[in-house]
């Protein structure tokens, strides 16, 4: 194996004089498309073989010679180089990205498992010269929708609460050096009529100069801040054991406090999204059959339905749908426009991310366009409103409002010319094509760097598992998360004042607005209701075990659906380390191993049954005899698949407090589908294949 710090040690040696192979042209700063075929050529097809025929920005980055390296940078000979699969956090070397820490890089993969479970190829040109955009024809499920509002919490409503806590810090006057300077500088430029000069001078300072923004607006934990007063607060969690969160709760992982907070987020949510939280997932469910555990539990959305339809009935209300005729299209309307709102969400989060990437890129992406290119769209309207009085501004805003109004015989005609001349022309027009292009979301950034990874054969080792619980204590809190600007203290607070706030408290995290809602938080099933429950539990366990007893016998006189869901439910304390190129999995209910072969004429990914790879692996081999094998280019889709359908997960996890082991569906160009099942580290498997192709992408 070889010593990666020897490499890096000479890797940076040689860096400083390395160019970058995706050199700054004036079209990459303009906010111009950079490629027009979407319009002119909308049937031309290209498709790439490898990362190295560089068919996107994406795929270019990847395989650029980067300035700061970090361990997945450094080329060698070796077919894969692990650096440190299936290792504990503080024995994987650092940094595996040049630029970027190692926590940032397992927050953004971690998200990725998540968002991301369904790929297509696709063959036109991308929007923005980056792949893995969510398809128009996106698939709908309640358990996607719910991925996206978490995904829309974690980087929409976070951001909102941060912006709203330095305006609520800025008014409260508590930090009073820096609020006179704000307030002498709002009403000097209002006495010379400089309002909006003086807004979009700040927002190009912001933008180009990011040393500006910590001094204008000094960082401060989430948490900390009070909503009300603009001082200081105990976190809603009783501790800061985190500083991005909104309740300062502790994790084990930097960003885990703010997922576990959009779960609960979702969580609260009536009707549609309590469908949503119960899980009806979109992982591929298996077909059901009669004796299946899927076959043999409640469905838990009818529960809830009935539940209100009980309610209805007990207040004298008919919920028969003889009586009640609006049920069946009310609900059916309903559920129809939730694909375009879950898109629209998405569509909002993804914007949110790529103007948040742009203001603060990540490596490899350039540091410097992005924020020129804003900064040059804002300069023209500060130059401008130096010269145009207001009584200019609102006629021309009352023109545009009744052109707008009254125009729609020249809009309509105009529309359809364009239509006509240049069809699709709206995409072009889009931001991720114009403003932000260039410019990923976190998907595409995460997925960039697991190319990278893919590219130097040193694939991204997954984010490490911690079994214990968070540390009930305060987080260690640096100049980066508080400081304030000047001499005044942070939050003007002392640093007694602060310590306190930051001190565990166990009953802050219980406490309430009043006690109608402690009665209506507290309520809790009493002793005999406990027993009720784990007399069903137990029942049920014993379900759920003889289901999975059946599916051998099933599988033994050869049920398709019962071979697929062979080990599917692991045994207790069975072992999950695999990767990263041989991983644990079934081929129609029989054990074997995938592997990825990246050293021969064709790269490809194979299965087989040979048990001699549990003890010496995989690697330059001729021995073995796969069942199958599929070239790496070959492949056109990659989609998760569920071992069990939603309702035996979520009872296996109830009932039996096991993980359910999923599998993964591969397609190829033949329209061939493999798939392979009761795979423990299946998320690794996917972002392998996805990342280690030249294949463009488009999240389904």
């Amino acid at each position: 194996m070889p010593t990666y710090e020897d490499k890096l040690e000479e890797s940076l040696q040689h860096g400083d004089s390395s160019t970058s192979a995706t050199g700054t042209k004036l079209t990459d700063i303009l906010p111009v498309p950079s490629t027009t075929q979407p319009v002119t050529e909308p049937e031309k097809h290209e498709t790439a073989n490898s990362l190295a025929e560089e068919p996107t920005l994406s795929h270019a980055l990847a395989t650029d010679d980067h300035e700061e390296k970090g361990l997945s940078q450094l080329q060698h000979d070796e077919e894969v180089v692990d650096l440190g699969w299936n290792e504990n956090k503080e024995e994987i070397a650092a940094p595996l990205v040049g630029g970027l820490d190692n926590e940032d890089l397992w927050l953004l993969i971690r998200r990725f498992n998540k968002q991301i479970y369904h790929v297509k190829e696709v063959p036109k040109a991308v929007p923005g010269d980056l792949d893995l955009n969510i398809a128009d024809e996106e698939e709908f499920s309640p358990d996607k929708l719910r991925a996206n509002i978490e995904r829309f919490y974690m980087t929409v409503v976070v951001g909102f609460l941060a912006a709203i806590k330095h305006i609520v810090r800025l008014r409260s006057w508590r930090e009073t050096r820096r609020t006179s300077c704000f307030c002498a500088a709002y009403f000097i430029a209002w006495v010379f009529d400089l309002i909006v000069p003086l807004l979009t001078l700040t927002m190009i300072i912001l933008i180009v100069y990011p040393r500006s923004r910590g001094i204008l607006f000094p960082p401060a934990p989430l948490a900390l801040v009070d909503t009300k007063t603009g001082g200081v607060q105990k976190p809603k969690a009783g501790v800061l054991g985190s500083t991005e969160s909104s309740t300062g709760a502790p994790q084990n992982f930097k960003g885990e406090a703010v997922e576990q907070e959009a779960s609960n987020f979702v969580n609260g949510f009536s009707s549609i999204v309590i469908t949503s939280a119960t899980g009806k997932h979109p992982e591929g469910s298996p077909p059901t059959e009669s004796g299946s555990p899927d076959d043999a539990v409640p469905d838990p959305t009818g529960v809830a339905m009935a539940a209100a339809e009980a309610q209805d009935v007990a207040s004298g209300a008919k919920a028969s749908g003889k009586h009640d005729k609006t049920k069946v299209p009310v609900e059916t309307a309903m559920w129809t426009k939730m694909r375009p709102i879950m898109h629209g969400i998405a569509d909002v989060s993804d914007t949110w991310e790529r103007f948040a990437n742009a203001l603060s890129p990540t490596p490899p992406f350039p540091r410097d366009i992005y924020r020129l290119r804003l900064a040059a769209l804002i300069l023209p309207v500060f130059l401008v409103s130096l010269f145009v009085t207001s009584y200019m501004f609102m006629k021309g805003v009352t023109f545009g409002f009744g052109f707008g109004f009254f125009g729609d015989p020249i809009i309509s005609r105009g529309m359809k010319w364009l239509d006509h001349r240049f069809p699709n022309w709206q995409k072009l027009l889009e931001l991720r094509n114009t403003i932000l292009k260039g410019v990923p979301t976190n998907a595409q950034l995460t997925l960039t760097l697991l190319r990278i990874g893919e590219a130097n054969k040193t694939p991204l080792p997954p984010p490490p598992s911690i079994n214990e619980p968070p540390p009930e204590k305060p987080t260690e809190v640096t100049d980066a998360e508080l400081r304030a600007t000047g001499a005044e203290p942070p939050l003007n607070a002392t640093d007694e004042e602060l310590q306190e706030a930051m001190e565990h408290d166990p009953r802050t995290a219980h406490e309430t607005g009043g006690p109608d809602i402690d009665a209506a938080k507290g309520s809790k099933p009493g002793k005999r209701g406990s027993k009720i429950l784990g007399f069903f539990k137990g029942t049920i366990k014993g379900a759920v075990k003889t289901a999975i007893g059946t599916d051998h016998a099933r599988a033994k006189v050869g049920s398709h659906h019962a071979k697929n869901r062979l080990g599917a439910v692991p045994r207790p304390n069975s072992s999950r380390v695999s990767g990263p190129v041989d991983f644990k999995a079934r081929y129609n209910g029989k054990k074997g191993h995938v592997y990825i072969t990246t050293k021969s004429t064709i790269p490809a990914i194979s299965f087989s049954t040979d048990e001699t790879i549990e003890k010496i692996g995989s690697a330059e081999r001729e021995d073995l005899h796969p069942l199958w094998t599929i070239a790496i280019s070959d492949i056109t889709e990659l989609k998760k698949v569920g071992g069990y359908g939603w309702k035996a997960k979520i009872v296996v996890g109830w009932s039996l407090g096991r993980e359910v082991a999923d599998g993964l569906e591969i397609t190829d160009r033949t329209g061939n589908t493999r798939r392979v099942t009761a795979m423990p580290m299946r998320d690794e498997l996917f972002n392998r294949l996805v990342a280690i192709g030249g294949q463009k992408w488009e999240a389904w």
